[in-house]
């Protein structure tokens, strides 16, 4: 059966006066997905998802939203909502008034109390919005975003200023409608968050499109890794990573290592023939992981390259 894609674009571009935002952008977002959108500052995130918003409309390419596609009305298509920027709301109104403005405005929302209940904030909804703290304010926007019960949601940064309760209330909302068939597309500078969430990334860089794909596949196209290994035997673990074609031993004794810890460098087929090498010398691998993921690490490079071209 062939899937179906919530989001196909082809050669996106968006201009605004000599500034390039989006420059021949292609995605793909399968239904049911949840898709992090991941640059530095500048790269074009908060622009592609404006568009996918309906706040601005492209200057060249096709951008096709839950199958239909999208003209040059400024106007949310039919199933999408989320925010850009923030969520926009009325700072002395309550939560619950806010969600009954939006309910106003529109004859698709229904649910307020299930919406807040959602996201964690029934004890506040009767409080106004403008002592709220910047988690709050995050979560109430994606409640006012289940309100319209869309069929694809776009967050930019949802995770700000969540405290842990926030964040597993977001995490579980997300999670809950991926699993319902809806798809989702957010932005983040919390490299754990998308680990955590998504199954697909791309990686902008100056308003072009650098990676995207499943995580797995951005480990095995990564540069080196430093990898933090636990045995049962370090000194043991040493004599095998040195003589093991492919791995650098880190000098463990770095303070941002744990003493007891051995750190070696190399890609992902060389660590595999480590593990291998480890347990026939009788060594326990009791903990293996990369000391930076690879998903910060290819966004921390992006970063060096820019710094670099200035």
């Amino acid at each position: 059966m062939e899937t179906l894609n919530a989001i196909r674009a082809r050669g996106i571009t968006k201009t605004f006066d000599d500034v390039v935002a989006l420059d021949g952008v292609d995605l793909d977002v399968t239904s049911g997905q949840i898709h992090g959108l991941v640059g530095p500052n500048g790269a074009g995130k908060t622009t592609l998802l404006g568009l996918l918003l309906g706040l601005a409309v492209a200057d060249a390419g096709q951008l096709e939203v839950l199958g239909t596609p999208v003209g040059r009305a400024l106007a949310a298509p039919d199933g999408v909502a989320g925010f850009v920027d923030g969520p926009g709301l009325y700072p002395s109104l309550t939560a619950r008034q806010n969600l009954a403005a939006l309910r106003a405005h529109d004859a698709r929302t229904a649910g307020i109390d299930d919406a807040l209940d959602q996201v964690g904030l029934t004890a506040v909804a009767d409080d106004k919005t403008r002592g709220f703290s910047l988690g709050m304010r995050q979560r109430l926007g994606l409640a006012a975003a289940l309100l319209t019960k869309p069929r694809l949601l776009v967050l930019d940064e949802p995770s700000n200023g969540l405290d842990p309760a926030g964040k597993r209330h977001v995490h579980r909302v997300l999670t809950r409608l991926a699993a319902e068939g809806v798809s989702v597309v957010l932005s983040s500078h919390r490299m754990d968050d998308l680990e955590e969430l998504c199954s697909e990334v791309t990686i902008l860089a100056t308003g072009q499109v650098v990676f995207s794909g499943p995580l797995s596949k951005l480990a095995a196209e990564n540069r080196e890794l430093d990898y933090r290994l636990i045995t049962s035997d370090a000194r043991a673990a040493r004599r095998v990573a040195a003589g093991t074609a492919g791995i650098l031993v880190v000098d463990d004794a770095q303070p941002r290592y744990d003493a007891e810890a051995l750190v070696v460098r190399a890609l992902v087929p060389a660590v595999d023939e480590l593990v291998v090498r480890l347990v026939t010398a009788g060594v326990a691998l009791r903990e293996l992981a990369p000391v930076v993921s690879p998903l910060e690490a290819a966004f921390l490079a992006l970063t060096e390259q820019q710094e670099d071209s200035r």
